[in-house]
């Protein structure tokens, strides 16, 4: 313990309380562990702070939740979003559109982002363009199935969404802002970076948004 010389959490009560919190229970053992909030933890809950202050993020990932209590709500749907994505997967190797390697063309799925996970919403976004002809065929064939029909209405509002040309713009556009943070949020993880370092990451991260 009287080694230990900094430690760093996520910001959750149970590590950081000022009474018996684990920062609290080390520094009494060791003083010098000084405590640093984890900084892609601080940089998630910034960019949650700013996109919820934004109407059209808002509005975009409202839509994207409506899409994943669709498409996600049972197993049934995550076979037939898995089922599609191989055979469209198929068809575009056999056409040579995609190359085959190690690493390359794996299995995607829709979870659902986090406000305290790391990079979340930046991965649904990019699974989400990945297998938007995927996506798009499944909203079809449920809003064509009769035993789907008490979901029809959801079905039909999220299927006009997502063929808007509002919600294939913020896709993209989130894509960029997303990429550049996604970016910082990894080197931030790495363990030999510096506070200086992390600072001046910040700083390019700003310059190219």
């Amino acid at each position: 313990m009287a080694q230990i010389r900094g430690q760093g959490y996520d910001g959750a009560s149970n590590t950081k309380g000022e009474i018996k919190g684990l920062k609290t229970l080390i520094m009494k053992e060791s003083p010098s562990a000084y405590y640093i909030h984890c900084f892609a933890h601080q940089l998630q809950l910034v960019l949650i702070a700013v996109a919820k202050g934004n109407a059209n993020c808002v509005t975009f990932f409202d839509q994207i939740s409506l899409l994943l209590n669709i498409v996600g709500v049972s197993c049934k749907r995550h076979g037939m979003l898995r089922n599609a994505r191989l055979e469209n997967v198929r068809k575009t190797l056999d056409c040579g559109e995609l190359e085959t390697d190690t690493g390359l063309n794996q299995e995607m799925g829709l979870p659902r982002p986090g406000e305290t996970r790391w990079g979340s919403h930046y991965k649904i976004v990019c699974n989400i363009i990945s297998m938007y002809p995927t996506i798009h065929d499944i909203l079809i064939t449920l809003g064509d199935d009769i035993s789907h029909k008490g979901d029809w209405t959801k079905i039909h509002f999220v299927l006009g969404a997502f063929e808007s040309f509002e919600f294939a713009f913020f896709a993209q556009f989130m894509f960029v802002i997303l990429g550049y943070t996604n970016e910082l949020s990894e080197c931030l993880q790495r363990r030999e970076k510096d506070i200086l370092n992390a600072i001046s990451l910040i700083n390019v991260a700003k310059s190219r948004m």
